[in-house]
């Protein structure tokens, strides 16, 4: 237990120096995602650290590309677990739920002590924790939440995901407009963040005769995409006065068709524009005035101990 505690303390560390360590990169620059497990450095860690017994860690993360956020995440993970600080990591970076879930099973087999998991999907992962129960892996969830009793696994620091879209959606109707005309561009589908942050703005257009989805897509986090779904609704000549992008990636790329034409944003602009995550350069984009938005990641975070 006292290794539980002890490891859920760095995680807490890490998901904060993350979020406040994130330099405003790009994700989608990052270049560093890794599609198979990949071993830490093979320096020996200090007698003082671990009493010379390494901790083995598999960590399960989403593509760092995916987000700014989630370049710093993997950065800060790959910095923190290594043998100078007592463990031995795996690392795997997919968002593939499938294949994240085969690679789980597969650090469970070679008996890691603890599997820290960020999935990609919040069901199908059933068997991964009745596996990791039998053969004694300690899990403990991060950043992103799934479906599952709190008895599988020993703990999670995560995002409160239904939190920050509640939040967003409570912002946005206080700004009063008289009809909201949204385009909505979502992240990975049947993710933690993708639910929570959908799930509030479905249940008001559903409940306001004057919230309106002009559409309603995925750009699976991606900037390039997010330009593309706005762009298309620019040509079809559809009105829309919001863009809600469920990452600051997707609203950047969302503002880029905007002002290819030539449509205002942000304080006293036509759109409304609203991201999500800690990117630096989003926060700017708010301070200066041409994104209305940003929700801060670390702002709602919920831990569990089971």
């Amino acid at each position: 237990m006292k290794k539980v505690f002890c490891l859920l303390l760095t995680l807490c560390m890490v998901l904060s120096l993350a979020a406040c360590g994130n330099n405003g990169n790009n994700g989608n620059n990052a270049g560093n995602n890794t599609n198979l497990p990949q071993d830490s450095g093979t320096n020996e860690p200090s007698d003082s650290t671990t009493g010379g017994e390494l901790i083995t860690v598999g960590v399960i993360n989403n593509d760092p590309n995916e987000s700014g956020y989630r370049t710093a995440n993997d950065a800060a993970m790959r910095a923190t677990f290594t043998e100078e600080n007592g463990y031995k990591a795996t690392f795997y970076n997919n968002n593939d739920a499938a294949q994240q879930i085969a690679t789980a099973q597969q650090m469970i087999q070679d008996e890691v002590d603890f599997l820290l998991l960020s999935p990609a999907s919040t069901t199908g992962w059933d068997t991964v924790l009745q596996d990791a129960q039998t053969a004694g892996t300690q899990v403990i969830l991060f950043d992103r939440m799934l479906e599952a009793d709190e008895s599988m696994y020993a703990a999670a620091v995560v995002s409160d995901m239904p939190a920050e879209g509640t939040t967003a959606v409570d912002w946005l109707a206080a700004q009063g407009l008289s009809e909201y005309n949204i385009i909505h561009i979502q992240g990975h589908m049947g993710s933690d963040a993708q639910l929570g942050r959908t799930g509030a703005l479905d249940e008001k257009v559903a409940a306001e005769a004057t919230w309106n989805y002009v559409t309603q897509q995925t750009a699976d986090w991606d900037e390039a995409t997010a330009r593309t779904i706005t762009q298309s609704v620019i040509d079809s000549g559809k009105p829309f006065n919001v863009i809600y992008a469920e990452n600051n990636g997707m609203a950047r790329g969302a503002v880029a068709a905007l002002d290819a034409a030539g449509i205002t944003h942000g304080k006293d602009g036509d759109v409304i524009v609203m991201g999500f995550d800690s990117d630096k350069w989003a926060m700017e984009a708010v301070l200066n005035g041409s994104w209305n938005y940003m929700f801060i990641k670390p702002a709602v975070f919920r831990a569990i101990i089971s």
